[in-house]
């Protein structure tokens, strides 16, 4: 079975098969995550997605959906893009959050992915509630988990704030936090 870890550092540091990058619809980069990925693997993840956008994503990544790509100058094999849903109080987009890691993951099983690395998608600038996007995150992971593709599915939280809302899921599940 799966090892479910966290870890509060960079996601581009993370030497992995695969990182998830909590990207935008276009593919192009952007800020957050998506900014700092395309930034450390270097001009190679902007060539395969802007690959992907001409063949067959001409209008994007549509929310909930993942896509893969190389992984560029990232210690990484892959990079799996997935566009997280901006949070909203008055429509339950939960489905689309947790199709975010459902779908990263399938992916990184279909590349024969054994190390996954995750951020936690949404909870930047699209404003969704860490406690709440922990609690999904963490339940599709262990789905996944079950079936035992992976060696380690690691959350990768950029801050304290993260850490904790993760770890608060629950503790003895999660793993150890020394990734």
């Amino acid at each position: 079975m799966s090892v479910l870890t966290r870890v509060r550092g960079d996601i581009t540091a993370q030497r992995v098969d695969a990182v998830v990058n909590a990207a935008n619809s276009s593919l192009l980069g952007g800020g957050g995550v998506d900014g700092a990925i395309h930034r450390a693997g270097g001009p190679e993840i902007l060539a395969a997605c802007r690959d992907l956008r001409a063949a067959h994503l001409g209008g994007g990544l549509p929310t909930g959906e993942a896509v893969a790509t190389t992984a560029g100058r990232l210690p990484a094999r892959w990079v799996i893009h997935t566009v997280g849903p901006v949070h909203s109080a008055t429509q339950d987009r939960s489905a689309l959050l947790t199709s975010c890691y459902r779908a990263s993951l399938r992916i990184a099983e279909e590349l024969g992915a054994r190390t996954v690395a995750m951020p936690a998608v949404s909870t930047g600038v699209y404003g969704w509630p860490l406690e709440d996007a922990a609690r999904l995150a963490v339940a599709a992971a262990r789905e996944a988990a079950e079936g035992g593709a992976f060696d380690e599915l690691r959350f990768v939280l950029f801050d304290e704030r993260a850490y904790r809302a993760f770890d608060a899921v629950d503790a003895d599940d999660a793993g150890p936090s020394d990734a």
